[in-house]
């Protein structure tokens, strides 16, 4: 990773630590669950993304590097709250998907955001169970 991609992923999750305990605490703001692969509890952390039919897809500005994408990794079990309600699902990572191109796709304001920050974009789908 470059000096400035370095400086930014730094600098956003500083800010993330911060806004993070706030945003997943809003009803309707969308939380992503997944279980720490070191530590074994539920990890919340607010995503932008969109459900589509019995998927639900997003695009980590970090990609492999997020640490809810490790937490995937360790163990692909997950929660998405959309709008409120609660779906469990199993993630898949999608190296080979255009993340650029999913991020049309994707609500506007966090894709400008992921756009701006991001680093090694990666698509990631959650199939949702039932």
């Amino acid at each position: 990773m470059t000096s400035r991609a370095e400086r930014t992923y730094r600098a956003a999750t500083a800010v993330q630590r911060r806004i993070d305990p706030v945003l997943r605490r809003l009803p309707f703001q969308t939380v992503l669950e997944t279980t720490g692969r070191v530590s074994g509890p539920p990890r919340r952390t607010p995503v932008g993304g969109r459900r589509a039919g019995g998927s639900f897809w997003l695009v980590p500005e970090f990609g492999e590097r997020s640490h809810y994408v490790r937490n995937i990794v360790a163990d692909p079990r997950v929660r998405v709250r959309v709008r409120g309600r609660r779906h469990t699902g199993t993630a898949v990572l999608l190296p080979d998907d255009d993340p650029v191109a999913r991020l049309r796709t994707l609500p506007r304001l966090n894709s400008a955001a992921v756009r701006t920050v991001g680093a090694g974009l990666l698509t990631v789908r959650v199939d949702l169970d039932g």
